[in-house]
């Protein structure tokens, strides 16, 4: 068994333990609400400020990373612009199932980002993971916000909303805390450490198995254009795209591996709740990761093999 594989079949009977727990009743939907706020707020938080904290980010390409995927972000968002226009005259897709097909493509499930990037090079792995997220969470949700703002259909929120959800958003404290408290030269101590640990060895099942249990097969019956460009524009050509750039900035080893890792992974879950609160499409959203999230047990480690 490739080492690819022996990361990714792990997250992948996971993802499938998720689902089927979800589909026997034993825990009810409001719980599970619970179980991923739970995971969205404490238990991912504390991976980050743990791993970020420790790092030794003169070690890593930290800024190179970062150039490559911001530009490959650049890429994809205009040929999604220069694509608009024409979606909706040759396939009749309206500018509110686009905010989806947009979504689909430029955002990413952090989460499973995390749990790949841990079985493929552990503490490592995680840590460039982090210098992803750093780079990519707040543009992400800044241009998914601005897009929906402009061609859904939901009232746009103003610049104040938009910069406190980014100031409140737990993934972002918790980066913007373990960048200020790794560059002070402190330590923590020891105590504090330890649950940190605790915390963290609990967020990746715990957060893994929510995606699988949001997952909803029922969503996929009646596939269309719109479906089928806003589930594979991200896992077929932004890889390659992230690949090119990587290759540009002299990215290679275990952080080429991460920076095609972040590129493939699927759409992260909570974009169905950004295009329900904005007026987008949520109920093409919602097929887009599901499909996403089925077609990844493929498209990753194709990508992977691939391109490293």
């Amino acid at each position: 068994m490739s080492a690819t594989v022996a990361a990714l079949l792990p997250v992948i009977l996971v993802i499938a333990s998720g689902y089927l727990i979800a589909k026997t009743g034993l825990i009810t939907d409001e719980q599970w609400r619970g179980v991923e706020r739970l995971a969205y707020l404490v238990l991912f938080p504390a991976v980050l400020f743990q791993t970020i904290s420790q790092a030794d980010f003169t070690s890593f390409p930290t800024f190179d990373m970062g150039g490559a995927l911001l530009a490959t972000i650049a890429v994809m968002a205009t040929l999604l612009f220069i694509m608009r226009p024409i979606l909706e005259r040759s396939l009749g897709i309206a500018a509110v199932r686009f905010t989806s097909i947009f979504q689909g493509t430029l955002r990413w499930n952090a989460m499973i980002a995390l749990a790949i990037a841990n079985n493929f090079a552990g503490e490592t792995g995680l840590a460039l993971l982090a210098v992803a997220m750093v780079f990519l969470i707040p543009v992400v949700n800044i241009m998914s916000i601005v897009v929906l703002s402009r061609f859904a259909s939901g009232s746009a929120p103003s610049s104040a909303k938009i910069f406190k959800d980014l100031y409140t958003n737990p993934f972002i404290l918790s980066i913007g805390a373990g960048v200020v408290f790794n560059f002070s030269g402190l330590s923590l101590p020891l105590v504090f450490s330890d649950t940190l640990e605790i915390f963290a060895r609990a967020a990746l099942p715990i957060g893994i198995i929510c995606v699988g249990a949001g997952l909803d097969l029922g969503s996929l019956r009646k596939p269309g254009p719109a479906l089928a460009l806003g589930t594979f524009l991200r896992p077929v050509f932004m890889p390659l795209v992230a690949f090119g750039f990587a290759k540009l900035f002299g990215i290679e080893g275990t952080a080429l591996a991460v920076v095609i890792i972040a590129s493939s992974v699927p759409c992260a879950s909570n974009s169905y709740l950004l295009a329900r609160q904005m007026g987008g499409d949520a109920k093409l959203m919602a097929e887009i990761v599901t499909l996403q999230t089925l077609s990844a047990t493929v498209t990753i480690p194709l990508a992977l093999l691939v391109f490293t």
